[in-house]
């Protein structure tokens, strides 16, 4: 059996065992936001306790809704938000795929650019172009005061601050470069956490403007790292079992014109730091069990010595399991599918979400067995009815 960490599984009514950390990792996607929330509704249907919860840009704001409410009100919650930005645009009932659908999302997301997102941001009344140098109009096109307010609608964040789930959100300082986390369980931030740290960490240019807090600008923390998985992992402390949402597919399809094009550069783009983070944490899971089983094979003599205790202690870790749920695009959608918020759409985006998870779990032996045996491996639907497994 492999070497276990002092954490103890935790006692719970789900069927699949916990390890002492859950969390849930949520990247920036825009509108596929509404699949992540159809994931987290399927994780709390199968009573899985959520302790950790990390995003950027969209996945900031469903995280803020997850920790800032008690678990009975989450998935209301989440609902009421993408019901309202859903909530511009007429629910049409549209075939499932072909020309008609995909007129129909190009149509919406033109809606989205020139009206905005109920709820979540708005035009400005002046053009940038038009508007005094220096100010929010001038370096931005839209106006996010209305997230401000739903956020504050929709957020405990007495609870978020002081309750048990960890959030950490992402952002970038305008002016260093330097990404950020919020972390309300972070002894290095000393912060609390507030509707304008969730905005910042969604403030992608040059949409929507930069967030000042406490003197300091910053940006969608998606221009560095899309996916939070890696600050996780990091402080994991002990065994752990992480749901990775994820909204751009690392593999896709040859373009074939300009628009497959745009799709394929942003898969790209977001997703290729998941598939780094997942291969460092596998290898690194690797080389710390070659180490462990080295020093045990040490005589009795050395095991005292400075440098072998150090060993030790760098190559204390728990057993982390990964399981990743990936946004698999329609044909009809665009490069435009992360701002197109019509209803119709959101409702399949969530049920995808829904169909991910139950897809995954009525597997969940293969995870379930790692958990209790102390190993640590990611894990994937590839293709349905299969699980795909990565060992450490």
């Amino acid at each position: 059996m492999a070497d276990r960490s002092p954490h103890p599984r935790r006692e719970t009514a789900s069927p699949l065992p916990l390890p002492d950390r859950v969390a849930l990792v949520l990247q920036g996607g825009g509108a596929l936001g509404a699949y992540q929330a159809g994931v987290y509704e399927a994780l709390h249907d199968r009573l899985i306790a959520i302790d950790w919860v990390a995003g950027i840009s969209i996945g900031a704001v469903n995280s803020a809704i997850i920790a800032g409410n008690p678990p009975e009100k989450r998935v209301a919650r989440l609902r009421q938000l993408w019901e309202m930005v859903s909530g511009g645009l007429p629910n049409f009932c549209l075939p499932p795929d072909g020309e008609i659908r995909e007129a129909a999302h190009l149509t919406a997301a033109a809606a989205v650019a020139a009206f905005g997102v109920p709820g979540f941001f708005r035009p400005h009344l002046i053009p940038p172009q038009f508007a005094p140098k220096g100010s929010m109009n001038a370096i931005s096109y839209y106006d996010t005061s209305p997230l401000f307010e739903t956020l504050n609608e929709l957020v405990d964040w007495e609870l978020l601050n002081h309750g048990p789930v960890r959030l950490s959100v992402g952002a970038v300082n305008v002016m260093t470069g330097n990404f950020i986390y919020f972390d309300n369980q972070d002894p290095h931030w000393r912060g609390k956490i507030g509707p304008k740290h969730i905005m910042a960490s969604g403030a992608l240019p040059p949409g929507l403007p930069p967030i000042e807090i406490e003197g300091d600008f910053y940006w969608d923390g998606g221009m560095v790292s899309n996916t939070p998985l890696a600050h996780v992992l990091d402080h994991m402390g002990g065994d752990g079992l992480l749901f990775q949402v994820d909204l751009f597919p690392a593999q896709g399809q040859m373009p074939r014109q300009m628009t497959d094009v745009w799709s394929r550069q942003k898969d790209i783009q977001y997703s290729s730091r998941t598939r780094q983070v997942t291969d460092n944490f596998l290898r690194r899971h690797r080389e710390h069990g070659l180490v462990r089983k080295l020093l045990r094979k040490l005589p009795a003599e050395l095991r005292d010595d400075p440098v072998v205790k150090e060993l030790q202690e760098l190559n204390h870790c728990g057993a982390v399991n990964i399981v990743h749920f990936i946004y698999r695009s329609h044909a009809w959608e665009s490069g435009a599918r992360d701002f197109e918020f019509s209803r119709a759409t959101m409702l399949d985006h969530w049920a995808q979400g829904h169909e991910a998870v139950e897809g995954v779990m009525c597997k969940g032996d293969l995870i379930a067995q790692n958990i209790i045996d102390g190993k640590s491996s990611t894990f994937d639907l590839d293709r349905p009815d299969h699980l795909k497994e990565k060992k450490a």
